[in-house]
Protein backbone atom coordinates (compact mmCIF):
# COMPACT_ATOMS: atom_id res chain seq x y z
CA UNK A 1 0.00 0.00 0.00
CA UNK A 2 1.32 3.46 -0.96
CA UNK A 3 1.12 6.49 1.31
CA UNK A 4 -0.91 8.33 -1.31
CA UNK A 5 -3.60 5.62 -1.22
CA UNK A 6 -4.69 6.45 2.33
CA UNK A 7 -6.62 9.58 3.37
CA UNK A 8 -5.10 11.64 6.18
CA UNK A 9 -7.69 12.12 8.90
CA UNK A 10 -8.90 15.68 9.23
CA UNK A 11 -7.02 16.89 6.14
CA UNK A 12 -8.16 17.62 2.63
CA UNK A 13 -5.13 16.09 0.92
CA UNK A 14 -2.69 13.31 1.74
CA UNK A 15 0.21 14.39 -0.43
CA UNK A 16 3.01 16.89 -0.06
CA UNK A 17 4.73 17.21 -3.45
CA UNK A 18 7.71 19.51 -3.81
CA UNK A 19 6.93 23.01 -5.00
CA UNK A 20 7.71 24.01 -8.55
CA UNK A 21 10.65 26.13 -7.35
CA UNK A 22 12.29 23.33 -5.34
CA UNK A 23 15.17 21.22 -6.64
CA UNK A 24 14.68 18.27 -4.32
CA UNK A 25 11.72 16.24 -3.12
CA UNK A 26 11.64 14.05 -0.01
CA UNK A 27 9.40 10.97 -0.14
CA UNK A 28 8.92 9.16 3.21
CA UNK A 29 9.12 5.37 3.22
CA UNK A 30 5.69 3.78 2.83
CA UNK A 31 6.60 1.18 5.49
CA UNK A 32 6.98 3.97 8.04
CA UNK A 33 3.48 5.32 7.38
CA UNK A 34 0.90 4.51 10.04
CA UNK A 35 -2.69 5.06 8.80
CA UNK A 36 -3.91 5.11 12.41
CA UNK A 37 -1.49 7.84 13.48
CA UNK A 38 -2.94 11.24 14.48
CA UNK A 39 -3.37 13.76 11.69
CA UNK A 40 -0.39 16.08 11.15
CA UNK A 41 -0.49 18.92 13.63
CA UNK A 42 -0.77 22.47 12.39
CA UNK A 43 2.29 24.67 12.79
CA UNK A 44 1.79 28.43 13.05
CA UNK A 45 4.65 30.64 11.89
CA UNK A 46 5.09 34.36 12.30
CA UNK A 47 4.79 36.36 9.09
CA UNK A 48 6.97 39.45 9.41
CA UNK A 49 5.59 41.27 6.35
CA UNK A 50 5.74 45.04 6.75
CA UNK A 51 2.83 45.77 4.43
CA UNK A 52 -0.67 44.37 4.68
CA UNK A 53 -2.66 45.51 1.61
CA UNK A 54 -2.08 43.64 -1.64
CA UNK A 55 -2.92 45.41 -4.93
CA UNK A 56 -5.14 43.66 -7.43
CA UNK A 57 -5.68 44.65 -11.05
CA UNK A 58 -8.07 41.86 -12.05
CA UNK A 59 -11.30 43.07 -13.69
CA UNK A 60 -12.96 39.91 -12.31
CA UNK A 61 -12.69 41.08 -8.70
CA UNK A 62 -14.70 44.05 -7.38
CA UNK A 63 -11.94 45.63 -5.30
CA UNK A 64 -8.38 46.80 -5.90
CA UNK A 65 -6.82 45.98 -2.53
CA UNK A 66 -6.88 42.71 -0.61
CA UNK A 67 -6.10 41.97 3.04
CA UNK A 68 -5.06 38.46 4.06
CA UNK A 69 -4.24 37.98 7.78
CA UNK A 70 -3.12 34.39 7.13
CA UNK A 71 -1.08 32.60 4.45
CA UNK A 72 -2.03 28.98 4.02
CA UNK A 73 -5.38 27.72 5.27
CA UNK A 74 -6.25 25.04 7.80
CA UNK A 75 -9.67 24.53 6.21
CA UNK A 76 -7.90 22.15 3.84
CA UNK A 77 -10.24 22.47 0.84
CA UNK A 78 -8.99 19.93 -1.68
CA UNK A 79 -9.65 22.21 -4.67
CA UNK A 80 -8.30 25.51 -3.28
CA UNK A 81 -6.85 27.73 -6.02
CA UNK A 82 -4.62 29.45 -3.41
CA UNK A 83 -2.50 26.36 -2.74
CA UNK A 84 0.24 27.24 -5.29
CA UNK A 85 0.92 30.52 -3.45
CA UNK A 86 2.53 28.45 -0.70
CA UNK A 87 5.24 27.37 -3.12
CA UNK A 88 6.62 30.92 -3.17
CA UNK A 89 7.41 30.38 0.52
CA UNK A 90 9.34 27.17 -0.11
CA UNK A 91 6.43 25.00 1.05
CA UNK A 92 4.25 22.45 -0.74
CA UNK A 93 0.80 23.05 -2.19
CA UNK A 94 -0.29 19.83 -0.50
CA UNK A 95 -0.31 19.17 3.23
CA UNK A 96 2.05 22.08 3.91
CA UNK A 97 -0.68 24.48 2.77
CA UNK A 98 -3.01 23.06 5.43
CA UNK A 99 -0.51 22.53 8.24
CA UNK A 100 2.05 25.36 7.97
CA UNK A 101 0.14 28.59 8.42
CA UNK A 102 1.82 31.97 8.39
CA UNK A 103 0.21 34.46 10.76
CA UNK A 104 0.37 38.22 10.28
CA UNK A 105 0.16 39.22 13.94
CA UNK A 106 0.78 42.88 13.14
CA UNK A 107 -1.98 43.11 10.53
CA UNK A 108 -4.26 45.48 12.53
CA UNK A 109 -1.40 47.87 13.31
CA UNK A 110 -0.19 47.83 9.71
CA UNK A 111 -3.74 48.45 8.50
CA UNK A 112 -4.07 51.42 10.83
CA UNK A 113 -0.85 52.87 9.43
CA UNK A 114 -2.19 52.51 5.88
CA UNK A 115 -5.53 54.15 6.63
CA UNK A 116 -3.89 56.96 8.62
CA UNK A 117 -1.53 57.91 5.82
CA UNK A 118 -2.22 61.22 4.02
CA UNK A 119 -1.77 59.23 0.81
CA UNK A 120 -4.66 56.88 1.60
CA UNK A 121 -7.68 57.16 -0.70
CA UNK A 122 -10.78 55.50 0.82
CA UNK A 123 -11.78 52.41 -1.13
CA UNK A 124 -13.22 48.93 -0.66
CA UNK A 125 -10.83 46.41 0.90
CA UNK A 126 -11.38 42.71 0.26
CA UNK A 127 -10.86 40.28 3.15
CA UNK A 128 -10.10 36.66 2.22
CA UNK A 129 -8.99 37.49 -1.29
CA UNK A 130 -6.63 34.51 -1.14
CA UNK A 131 -7.01 32.46 2.06
CA UNK A 132 -9.91 32.47 4.52
CA UNK A 133 -9.66 35.16 7.19
CA UNK A 134 -11.91 33.09 9.49
CA UNK A 135 -10.00 29.82 9.55
CA UNK A 136 -10.00 27.98 12.91
CA UNK A 137 -7.03 29.77 14.53
CA UNK A 138 -8.87 33.10 14.20
CA UNK A 139 -11.08 32.04 17.10
CA UNK A 140 -8.05 32.38 19.38
CA UNK A 141 -5.88 35.01 17.66
CA UNK A 142 -8.72 37.40 16.67
CA UNK A 143 -6.56 39.11 14.05
CA UNK A 144 -9.45 39.49 11.60
CA UNK A 145 -11.66 40.94 14.32
CA UNK A 146 -8.99 43.50 15.24
CA UNK A 147 -8.69 44.45 11.57
CA UNK A 148 -12.47 44.95 11.48
CA UNK A 149 -12.18 47.15 14.57
CA UNK A 150 -9.76 49.37 12.66
CA UNK A 151 -11.99 49.44 9.59
CA UNK A 152 -15.00 50.33 11.75
CA UNK A 153 -13.08 53.14 13.43
CA UNK A 154 -12.21 54.63 10.03
CA UNK A 155 -15.52 53.57 8.47
CA UNK A 156 -13.63 52.18 5.51
CA UNK A 157 -15.71 49.77 3.41
CA UNK A 158 -14.89 46.07 3.40
CA UNK A 159 -16.22 43.02 1.60
CA UNK A 160 -15.35 39.50 2.71
CA UNK A 161 -15.88 35.87 1.74
CA UNK A 162 -15.65 32.96 4.16
CA UNK A 163 -16.60 29.33 4.69
CA UNK A 164 -16.62 29.66 8.47
CA UNK A 165 -19.55 30.47 10.73
CA UNK A 166 -17.08 32.35 12.96
CA UNK A 167 -17.88 35.44 10.90
CA UNK A 168 -21.14 35.68 12.88
CA UNK A 169 -19.05 36.45 15.97
CA UNK A 170 -18.23 39.82 14.41
CA UNK A 171 -21.78 40.74 13.44
CA UNK A 172 -21.53 43.74 15.81
CA UNK A 173 -18.63 45.32 13.92
CA UNK A 174 -19.98 44.33 10.52
CA UNK A 175 -23.39 45.71 11.48
CA UNK A 176 -21.78 48.98 12.55
CA UNK A 177 -20.00 49.24 9.21
CA UNK A 178 -23.16 48.25 7.34
CA UNK A 179 -24.89 51.25 8.93
CA UNK A 180 -22.55 53.37 6.83
CA UNK A 181 -22.96 51.18 3.72
CA UNK A 182 -19.43 49.96 4.36
CA UNK A 183 -19.71 46.17 4.71
CA UNK A 184 -20.88 43.16 2.72
CA UNK A 185 -20.33 39.45 3.40
CA UNK A 186 -20.52 36.31 1.26
CA UNK A 187 -20.82 32.88 2.85
CA UNK A 188 -19.26 30.36 0.49
CA UNK A 189 -21.27 27.13 0.23
CA UNK A 190 -19.98 24.38 -2.06
CA UNK A 191 -22.38 21.62 -1.04
CA UNK A 192 -25.12 20.91 1.50
CA UNK A 193 -23.94 17.32 1.96
CA UNK A 194 -22.12 17.12 5.33
CA UNK A 195 -20.46 13.82 4.36
CA UNK A 196 -18.97 15.40 1.24
CA UNK A 197 -17.84 18.45 3.23
CA UNK A 198 -15.98 16.12 5.60
CA UNK A 199 -13.62 14.95 2.85
CA UNK A 200 -13.73 17.96 0.52
CA UNK A 201 -13.46 20.82 3.03
CA UNK A 202 -12.61 18.98 6.26
CA UNK A 203 -12.07 21.89 8.67
CA UNK A 204 -14.67 24.30 7.39
CA UNK A 205 -18.00 24.89 9.11
CA UNK A 206 -20.74 22.47 8.17
CA UNK A 207 -23.37 23.70 5.67
CA UNK A 208 -26.12 24.33 8.24
CA UNK A 209 -23.69 26.37 10.34
CA UNK A 210 -22.92 28.58 7.35
CA UNK A 211 -26.64 29.10 6.78
CA UNK A 212 -26.97 30.04 10.46
CA UNK A 213 -24.22 32.62 9.93
CA UNK A 214 -26.24 34.11 7.07
CA UNK A 215 -29.24 34.37 9.41
CA UNK A 216 -27.23 36.03 12.15
CA UNK A 217 -25.62 38.57 9.84
CA UNK A 218 -28.92 39.33 8.11
CA UNK A 219 -30.61 40.02 11.47
CA UNK A 220 -27.72 42.34 12.35
CA UNK A 221 -28.46 44.39 9.24
CA UNK A 222 -25.39 43.23 7.31
CA UNK A 223 -25.84 42.82 3.55
CA UNK A 224 -25.09 39.14 3.14
CA UNK A 225 -25.06 36.82 0.18
CA UNK A 226 -24.08 33.32 -0.86
CA UNK A 227 -21.14 32.33 -3.02
CA UNK A 228 -21.75 28.95 -4.64
CA UNK A 229 -18.10 28.17 -5.17
CA UNK A 230 -16.56 26.29 -6.56
CA UNK A 231 -19.23 24.55 -8.59
CA UNK A 232 -17.72 21.11 -9.29
CA UNK A 233 -19.33 19.73 -12.47
CA UNK A 234 -20.37 16.11 -12.08
CA UNK A 235 -20.10 16.31 -8.28
CA UNK A 236 -21.86 19.37 -6.81
CA UNK A 237 -23.38 21.26 -9.76
CA UNK A 238 -26.81 19.64 -9.25
CA UNK A 239 -27.01 21.28 -5.79
CA UNK A 240 -26.93 24.86 -7.01
CA UNK A 241 -30.73 25.46 -6.96
CA UNK A 242 -31.07 23.94 -3.47
CA UNK A 243 -28.15 25.95 -2.09
CA UNK A 244 -29.65 29.18 -3.42
CA UNK A 245 -33.08 28.30 -2.04
CA UNK A 246 -31.80 27.61 1.48
CA UNK A 247 -29.51 30.65 1.43
CA UNK A 248 -32.41 32.91 0.41
CA UNK A 249 -34.57 31.51 3.20
CA UNK A 250 -31.73 32.29 5.65
CA UNK A 251 -31.58 35.92 4.48
CA UNK A 252 -29.14 36.03 1.55
CA UNK A 253 -29.80 39.10 -0.57
CA UNK A 254 -27.39 38.44 -3.43
CA UNK A 255 -25.55 35.49 -4.92
CA UNK A 256 -22.66 34.53 -7.17
CA UNK A 257 -20.97 31.35 -8.38
CA UNK A 258 -17.60 30.27 -9.75
CA UNK A 259 -16.98 27.03 -11.68
CA UNK A 260 -14.08 24.89 -10.52
CA UNK A 261 -10.64 25.81 -11.83
CA UNK A 262 -7.47 23.86 -11.09
CA UNK A 263 -4.32 25.97 -11.47
CA UNK A 264 -0.77 24.56 -11.46
CA UNK A 265 -0.19 21.91 -8.75
CA UNK A 266 -3.87 21.90 -7.77
CA UNK A 267 -4.71 19.96 -10.94
CA UNK A 268 -2.67 16.91 -9.95
CA UNK A 269 -3.66 17.19 -6.30
CA UNK A 270 -7.37 17.34 -7.02
CA UNK A 271 -7.13 14.56 -9.58
CA UNK A 272 -5.52 12.40 -6.90
CA UNK A 273 -8.27 13.41 -4.44
CA UNK A 274 -10.89 12.22 -6.93
CA UNK A 275 -9.03 8.92 -7.35
CA UNK A 276 -9.07 8.47 -3.58
CA UNK A 277 -12.67 9.46 -2.85
CA UNK A 278 -14.68 9.34 -6.10
CA UNK A 279 -12.88 7.07 -8.59
CA UNK A 280 -16.13 6.33 -10.41
CA UNK A 281 -16.73 10.05 -11.10
CA UNK A 282 -13.15 11.11 -11.71
CA UNK A 283 -13.17 11.19 -15.52
CA UNK A 284 -16.64 12.71 -15.63
CA UNK A 285 -15.60 15.58 -13.38
CA UNK A 286 -12.28 16.26 -15.10
CA UNK A 287 -13.77 16.05 -18.60
CA UNK A 288 -16.47 18.55 -17.67
CA UNK A 289 -13.90 20.93 -16.19
CA UNK A 290 -11.95 20.69 -19.45
CA UNK A 291 -15.14 21.35 -21.40
CA UNK A 292 -15.50 24.67 -19.55
CA UNK A 293 -11.80 25.54 -19.64
CA UNK A 294 -10.91 25.27 -23.32
CA UNK A 295 -9.66 21.68 -23.04
CA UNK A 296 -7.49 22.37 -19.97
CA UNK A 297 -8.14 22.18 -16.24
CA UNK A 298 -7.51 25.89 -15.83
CA UNK A 299 -7.96 29.08 -17.80
CA UNK A 300 -6.19 32.21 -16.57
CA UNK A 301 -7.88 34.65 -18.99
CA UNK A 302 -9.75 37.47 -17.29
CA UNK A 303 -13.53 37.10 -17.33
CA UNK A 304 -13.39 33.48 -18.54
CA UNK A 305 -11.58 32.24 -15.44
CA UNK A 306 -14.53 33.14 -13.21
CA UNK A 307 -17.28 31.88 -15.53
CA UNK A 308 -15.78 29.30 -17.84
CA UNK A 309 -16.43 29.07 -21.55
CA UNK A 310 -18.35 26.85 -23.94
CA UNK A 311 -21.74 25.16 -23.97
CA UNK A 312 -21.48 23.59 -20.51
CA UNK A 313 -20.51 26.93 -18.96
CA UNK A 314 -23.47 28.59 -20.68
CA UNK A 315 -25.83 25.94 -19.34
CA UNK A 316 -24.47 26.39 -15.83
CA UNK A 317 -24.99 30.15 -16.08
CA UNK A 318 -28.60 29.66 -17.18
CA UNK A 319 -29.27 27.26 -14.32
CA UNK A 320 -27.80 29.76 -11.86
CA UNK A 321 -29.87 32.67 -13.13
CA UNK A 322 -33.06 30.63 -13.13
CA UNK A 323 -32.42 29.23 -9.64
CA UNK A 324 -31.52 32.67 -8.30
CA UNK A 325 -34.71 34.16 -9.68
CA UNK A 326 -36.81 31.30 -8.30
CA UNK A 327 -35.18 31.71 -4.88
CA UNK A 328 -36.08 35.40 -4.91
CA UNK A 329 -32.50 36.67 -4.85
CA UNK A 330 -31.87 39.88 -6.78
CA UNK A 331 -29.20 40.38 -9.41
CA UNK A 332 -27.44 43.34 -7.80
CA UNK A 333 -24.72 42.94 -5.20
CA UNK A 334 -24.33 45.31 -2.26
CA UNK A 335 -23.09 48.73 -3.31
CA UNK A 336 -20.57 49.98 -0.79
CA UNK A 337 -19.75 53.62 -0.11
CA UNK A 338 -16.73 55.60 1.10
CA UNK A 339 -18.84 58.64 1.97
CA UNK A 340 -18.62 58.04 5.72
CA UNK A 341 -14.86 57.50 5.83
CA UNK A 342 -13.12 59.39 8.58
CA UNK A 343 -9.53 59.58 9.75
CA UNK A 344 -9.61 59.78 13.55
CA UNK A 345 -6.96 62.13 14.84
CA UNK A 346 -4.64 61.35 17.76
CA UNK A 347 -6.17 61.46 21.21
CA UNK A 348 -5.26 64.84 22.68
CA UNK A 349 -3.97 65.10 26.23
CA UNK A 350 -5.43 67.51 28.78
CA UNK A 351 -3.76 70.88 29.22
CA UNK A 352 -3.99 70.71 33.00
CA UNK A 353 -4.32 67.95 35.56
CA UNK A 354 -7.50 69.36 37.04
CA UNK A 355 -10.99 70.24 35.91
CA UNK A 356 -11.89 73.89 35.40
Amino acid sequence: MEIGDIPVRGRGLNRNPAGRFEKFNHEPESEAFDPEAPAPRTEFLRDSSRSILTPNDSPDIPYNLGLNPYRGCEHGCAYCYARPYHEYLGFSSGLDFETRILVKEDAPELLREELSSPKWRPQVIGLSGVTDCYQPIERRLRITRRCLEVLAEFRNPVTLVTKNRLVARDSDLLGELAGHRAAAVYLSITTLDPNLVQVLEPRTSRPEARLDAIRTLSRAGVPVGVMVAPVIPGLTDHEMPTILKHAAEAGARFAAYIPLRLPLAVADLFEHWLTLHFPDRKEKVLNRVRAMRGGSLNDTAFHRRMRGDGLLAEQLNKVFKMARRKAGIGEARAELSTDSFRAPGPVQGRLFDWDI
